[in-house]
């Protein structure tokens, strides 16, 4: 199978609700960067971005974040074959870990 195109997200905007108190805070993807899990070449792309928070952060809160996900091909018939956003935490072989904090150092996020 083909494997589609992976597009950038940087410049995507969202927002996350809280709970228990529903406070709305909106942000961008200001960076990200991204490493091919290695021992699942093709089905799985582990990413750390760089979140930068656009308004409603709370006073103590850092205007700036990062998040670490993975994309997966879609296997449930109406995303079948696409890459999409991984909803659990994941897990990666250390020398993947290492290879996406070397590519944050390079861009000067740490």
């Amino acid at each position: 199978m083909k494997l589609p195109d992976l597009p950038s997200t940087v410049g995507k905007r969202g927002k996350w609700i809280h709970p228990p108190d529903n406070f709305v805070v909106h942000y961008e993807i200001a960076d990200e960067v991204r490493v091919v899990q290695s021992n699942l070449p093709g089905t799985k792309i582990l990413c750390l971005q760089k979140i930068r928070f656009l308004d409603g952060r709370r006073p103590s809160d850092p205007a700036t974040e990062v998040r670490l996900g993975y994309y997966i091909i879609g296997k449930k018939p109406s995303v079948r074959g696409r890459w999409v956003w991984g909803q659990y935490c994941t897990s990666m072989p250390y020398r993947d870990f290492r290879a996406l904090i070397r590519k944050a150092r390079k861009k000067g996020w740490l």
